[in-house]
């Protein structure tokens, strides 16, 4: 039975049984070297090394990048499942990661000159996301993590405050460079960990760069490596800061052909060609975190408005469609597409009342 099928039928988006596969997934690469992509400047010979020569910590997963949101996942399916099989191994694995050594490793590496590029904004934004999991994790062996990461946390958080207030224009694509989705994780981390200087900044930045914008053309969607969607990730954004009503004009505006009480048609998921080839598979990714920024578009409309039923049809189909592609056979989506998957389907990012964190501690008490 396939992900997707466990989650329907269990009518829970928490089910243990699916999530472990996705635990699985991340177990299976955070510690696991090879193949690797490692971008890499070399300014003399001394600058080779291996992968985790090089970054410590994060050097498995094929890529840095997935390896942190590898590590991502682990932590927020363990906090959220503290008694499920696959929470032991999972904080075995950030055990073996994080300790003060690795990152005292990794910052080395960042704060090396030339290097001030490196992974942004992706990366660095999912760096922060890893920081923002283990603040909000009540459990003596998480905070012993997060203060193992806080130097690391500190210069990512540090090189998006430099670079932000140069970017005369945002980056649209549907890739690593996109500033939208990057700047909607940045924001979260801000939030949590109540740094109000980056939190203002990045709302500042993105109000000058987003809020005039008008007519998104979604029509154009999806290019042929896409894993994010440049418009819904930008109304995921600016639902972030906006009051509802507001956001609710905005959004007419931006993306006026979002149907009422319409079924999932006018959005239709992305087509997966070839899950071998790693940039096809992107598209996978792209119906999976298309699923989520229509879930939180949706949430944060006020209550009543038509287009909320629109959004959660076309959000559902995306949601069945890109779990679809989480599985084991393939490296090309499996060393990351567990992650897009459990970012779905724990409501990370949500609107607080849409938190399934929350949700269960309301049904509680």
């Amino acid at each position: 039975m396939s992900v997707a099928a466990l989650l329907l039928v269990s009518g829970t988006m928490l089910d243990p049984a699916a999530l472990g596969r996705f635990a699985d997934l991340a177990l299976e690469c955070v510690h696991r070297e090879y193949p690797n992509k490692i971008a890499h400047v070399l300014d003399s010979a001394a600058d080779v090394g291996t992968p985790r020569e090089l970054t410590p910590v994060f050097w498995g997963c094929f890529d840095w990048h997935s390896a942190v949101h590898g590590h991502w996942m682990l932590a927020r399916l363990a906090r959220l499942n503290p008694d499920a099989p696959f929470a032991a191994p999972a904080r075995a694995a950030l055990e073996r990661s994080l300790t003060a050594e690795g990152v005292a490793g990794e910052v080395a590496y960042m704060a090396a000159p030339g290097r001030e590029g490196f992974e942004r904004p992706y990366g660095l934004a999912w760096l922060l996301q890893l920081g923002a999991e283990l603040r909000e994790w009540d459990d003596p062996q998480a905070a012993r993590w997060a203060k193992a990461l806080a130097p690391l946390e500190a210069i990512a958080a540090d090189r998006l405050r430099s670079w932000v207030p140069k970017l005369a224009y945002p980056i649209r694509g549907g890739e690593h460079a996109q500033t939208a989705f990057a700047f909607g994780l940045a924001l979260d981390w801000a939030r949590v960990s109540g740094d109000t200087d980056l939190e203002e900044l990045l709302v500042a930045t993105s109000r000058a760069l987003y809020l005039e914008d008008r007519d998104c053309p979604l029509a154009y969607e999806p290019s042929g490596h896409d894993f994010l969607s440049p418009c819904l990730a930008e109304a995921d954004l600016l639902r972030r800061l906006l009051p509802e009503d507001e956001f609710a004009a905005w959004l007419h505006l931006f993306m006026p052909g979002i149907p009422a009480n319409a079924g999932p048609e006018w959005l239709p998921v992305g087509r997966v060609t070839d899950r071998v080839d790693g940039k096809l598979a992107h598209i996978d990714g792209l119906n999976l975190s298309r699923a989520w920024m229509l879930e939180g578009i949706a949430a944060s409309l006020p209550d009543g408005d038509p287009r909320k039923a629109s959004l959660r049809a076309a959000a559902t189909a995306h949601a069945v469609a890109g779990l679809e592609g989480v599985s084991d056979e393939h490296y090309a989506g499996s060393h990351w597409l567990g992650s897009f998957a459990t970012y779905l389907v724990t409501g990370r990012g949500l609107p607080s009342a849409a938190d399934p964190v929350r949700q269960q501690a309301q049904r509680e008490e």
